[in-house]
């Protein structure tokens, strides 16, 4: 079967964008002195990198290529099963694993030390190991899953969750009104991008699943893995390009806006349990109440 052009021509940047981030990624990890001691083996290290630039080149550049491209980002829906609504939070699991058992199991040998002076003819004796930290800890210390009380954090998340809510929606009434003044209607959407009211007529514990994963697998990846390595700035804007499968634009200046609020929140609170908390608890408000309530008006109007 031969390829189609127009296809190749949209996966050939977005490949390329995702192995220029992980390259950057690499470095950054290596700058701020968060590179894993496994990454010191070459092959681990690039196939760690080949595998985040997979996941970057197919769910955050790949949307982005599609829509420059003039294509639609959304995925046909007819052809949408439910477990594979789930598809892109299981490659992120994997790619998460991958990336930490590379950098983290198994036994690294750590460079040879300099040998020191003698002195009177003795060699000084060599410092004791350090006490080997088992790979579960690690696992949690490297995605900010630490936390003195994982309950009082979940608390703290929900709490400020509905404050975000309230905040986000307050900023798209706002900008859409100040758009619409400006005469610029035609930016702002007249109803929601067709995957939402999709997933909101699924039925109930289906949707408690996907807000819950979405809370708990985008955090970790964006937030636990990418946001301490490249920072703020940057893992916001993969956050943002990664929802451009929604197929609105406009919807980015939320989700924009709630990416920096979960940002801020977990260097605030120094773990992801927070902001795990409030993003579930933003998607099911949404699922569950808020896509579902607007779909009946709308259908009775």
């Amino acid at each position: 079967m031969k390829a189609d052009p127009e296809s190749l021509l949209q996966v050939i940047p977005a490949l390329l964008l995702g192995l220029g981030a992980a390259y950057l990624l690499d470095r950054m990890c290596l700058a701020r002195g968060l590179q894993p001691p496994g990454f010191r083996v070459p092959w681990r290290r690039v196939l760690a990198a080949t595998a985040v630039a997979f996941l970057l080149a197919l769910g955050v550049f790949g949307p982005l290529t599609v829509l420059s491209f003039g294509g639609k980002p959304e995925p046909d829906l007819s052809q949408v099963s439910t477990p594979q609504l789930f598809g892109f939070h299981l490659l992120m699991l994997a790619t998460l694993g991958i990336w930490f058992l590379l950098g983290f199991a198994g036994r690294v040998a750590a460079p040879a030390p300099i040998p020191d002076i003698e002195v009177f003819g003795e060699e000084p004796p060599s410092p004791p190991p350090p006490p080997r930290v088992p790979l579960g800890r690690q696992f949690l210390a490297q995605f900010g899953l630490l936390a003195p009380s994982v309950p009082r954090e979940i608390g703290v998340g929900l709490v400020l969750g509905i404050g975000a809510w309230v905040a986000v929606l307050l900023v798209l009434v706002g900008v859409g009104v100040a758009l619409w003044a400006l005469g610029g209607e035609n930016a702002v959407p007249k109803e929601p991008p067709a995957m939402v009211p999709f997933i909101a007529g699924l039925p109930i514990g289906v949707r408690i699943l996907i807000s819950l994963s979405a809370g708990v697998v985008e955090e970790g990846f964006f937030r636990g893995f990418l946001q301490p390595r490249i920072g703020i700035p940057l893992s916001t804007a993969f956050f943002a390009l990664a929802h451009l499968s929604y197929g609105q634009p406009f919807m980015l200046v939320g989700i924009t806006l709630l990416s920096l609020i979960y940002a801020f929140l977990v260097r605030w609170r120094q773990n992801l349990w927070p902001a795990m908390a409030a993003h579930a608890l933003f998607d099911g408000v949404q699922l569950l109440v808020v896509v579902p309530a607007a779909m009946r008006y709308l259908q009775g109007a």
